[in-house]
């Protein structure tokens, strides 16, 4: 058996470079908002009223069901947390 290094897990589980970098940055937001939502120190209830959703599809996000969430859901839900997201662009390695 070949073993193989990644530079992180969706690397090693999207097919391609593209579906990874997508993934990686869904998965960057959706810790960004979770940790923020969780030093509010509120109910799960206040904080989806703060941030426009619905307690459920708060837990969904709190319990990184990432495939839930869409990119534009994500930066959305970023932007009402007060967290401002920006977009790194370089040439590939």
């Amino acid at each position: 058996m070949e073993i193989q290094t990644f530079a992180n897990v969706w690397d090693a589980l999207e097919d391609t470079p593209e579906e990874a970098a997508h993934m990686t940055i869904r998965s960057n937001l959706l810790i960004a908002i979770g940790q923020r939502v969780k030093g509010w120190n509120v109910t799960q209830s206040e904080a989806a009223r703060r941030l426009g959703t619905t307690q459920p599809r708060l837990n969904d996000l709190l319990r990184g069901r990432i495939t839930n969430f869409s990119l534009e859901a994500l930066i959305t839900l970023a932007g009402k947390a007060g967290l401002a997201v920006r977009l790194d662009i370089a040439d590939a390695a």
